[in-house]
């Protein structure tokens, strides 16, 4: 295997800026609205020096732990206090963080390509504590991590960060003596912890520090903080929590009156947890994936142009223009290179006789595109909006480790982009022609399952209808 280029923490955030910058200098054109101009953030404090090996972080992946596991409590502890807020954070995607099967497979196809040196890199993020206390070591099994560890994203992660050091690769600062953050200006005393009020944990470098990931190449990975940063909302001074920790009224703790403005710990994203042991009951895994079907409501918009009549033998050309109307970030954002969202057009004639098809899947479930086993690159009018890891020689690539280049389709925020497709009427029966076309998303291809070794959750996923639109051609008789 390819060694990957080594690149040290304090070269990472000089990359980290020059590749934001450049990052859609690839894409497709379109129209929308003008880039704007970066907004002002906190400036972060300088970076630690990095350690000699150029992968140890002393902040994020230290080489010797930085704080011990014992200063930090379960979050079932905390949930004894904070039952409605436990309870939101319980089903969530950061109490998912190291138990989802995906995540450990990823980490495990990690360890073989590296004989485990670089371990941390992954659970930096997925467990902060774990990491920083010493429980993540090379060649670490999940057998053995403690419940603070496999907590994943949890209470103390959160709430004993005191600064943000750089917005990327669990960047912050995390107090192992500090009292409980938040942002509640009057919380009532507790014999459990003290507490002091912050704006921190409601700022979106706070969630950058994690959400934004840069390969150890210098590959950035994930961006939506640098898409926020440059977004009509992040200018107008919104935050991420804005969707994605909505607010709530009612009790901050156990025996407590009931408060208003509270933040929703659901954290809902895109992704639901795979299998059967997350959710205690079915009936949560329903409320989950509900949750996901209304953040996902209205976030594009679909518009179709063709001409009215066309002589049979003659091209329909098919303008289809999609627009992100979410004004925060692009479209898919995160892992876009997991995630996969597609145009699918299907045009059939008066008969019912299928004219052109794009978009849709083979037997397996895969797009018929490079990672097709029964199809490969069968839909060359495939329009994608998701992104590709690639090698050297252009070859697109599984791993983010094996990739020297990142290229992404997504679309920005409030930006729409119009694609042209040919439709061919020779076959056609004189008569209408009738062009279905819908944008669908999956947060997970199934050939990175099976690639996995985790064809037990391929019948879990879920296309998502983002949005769809209808037209008829009228396909008049050759002369």
């Amino acid at each position: 295997m390819r060694a990957p280029r080594r690149l040290t923490w304090a070269r990472a955030g000089a990359l980290w800026a020059g590749l934001s910058a450049t990052w859609f200098a690839g894409c497709p054109t379109g129209t929308g609205p003008a880039e704007p101009e970066p907004v002002a953030e906190p400036e972060p404090s300088a970076e630690p020096e990095p350690a000699p090996d150029d992968f140890h972080d002393p902040l994020s992946t230290p080489e010797e732990p930085t704080v011990l596991l014992s200063n930090f409590t379960p979050a079932e502890t905390c949930g004894n206090c904070h039952v409605e807020q436990h309870a939101q954070w319980r089903h969530s995607t950061h109490a998912y963080a190291m138990v989802d099967p995906v995540f450990r497979a990823l980490v495990h196809e990690r360890q073989v390509a590296f004989a485990g040196a670089q371990d941390q890199f992954c659970t930096q993020c997925h467990s902060t504590i774990g990491t920083r206390g010493g429980e993540v070591v090379d060649n670490f099994s999940f057998d053995n991590l403690g419940p603070v560890a496999l907590d994943g994203v949890t209470c103390e992660a959160c709430h004993k960060v005191t600064e943000v050091v750089r917005p990327y690769n669990a960047g912050h600062q995390l107090e192992q003596y500090s009292p409980m953050r938040g942002p509640l200006a009057d919380p009532y005393p507790s014999e459990f912890h003290a507490s002091v009020e912050t704006d921190l944990l409601g700022t979106a470098p706070f969630c950058g520090s994690c959400h934004d990931v840069i390969e150890v190449s210098g590959l950035t990975l994930e961006r939506p903080y640098a898409e926020f940063k440059e977004s009509p909302r992040g200018l107008d001074g919104g935050r991420c929590l804005d969707c994605h920790m909505p607010t709530y009224d009612g009790p901050a703790a156990k025996d407590q009156p009931a408060r208003t403005g509270l933040r929703d710990h659901s954290f809902i994203g895109v992704d639901t947890p795979l299998g059967d042991n997350f959710f205690a009951t079915p009936d949560d895994k329903a409320a989950h994936r509900a949750r996901v079907e209304a953040l996902l409501t209205d976030v594009c918009s679909l518009s179709l142009q063709t001409a009215d009549t066309v002589s049979q033998g003659t091209v329909i050309d098919l303008f289809a223009t999609v627009k992100n109307e979410i004004d925060a970030h692009n479209l898919p954002t995160g892992t876009t290179f997991i995630r996969q969202m597609w145009l699918e057009v299907i045009a059939t004639d008066d008969t019912g006789q299928v004219l052109f098809e794009t978009g849709t899947l083979d037997a397996n479930g895969d797009l018929r595109d490079f990672w097709s086993e029964l199809d490969k690159y069968g839909d060359n009018d495939l329009v994608s909006y998701s992104s590709r890891l690639i090698d050297l020689l252009g070859t697109p690539v599984l791993f983010p480790w094996d990739a020297t280049e990142h290229q992404s389709t997504s679309l920005s925020p409030l930006y729409e982009r119009t694609s042209t497709l040919f439709i061919p009427t020779a076959e056609a029966a004189p008569g209408l022609v009738t062009i279905s076309v819908r944008v669908l998303f999956r947060s997970h291809p199934p050939y990175l399952l099976r690639a996995l070794a985790l064809d037990e959750y391929l019948d879990e996923l879920v296309v998502h209808e983002l949005a769809s639109a209808e037209t008829e051609v009228l396909v008049t008789a050759a002369p």
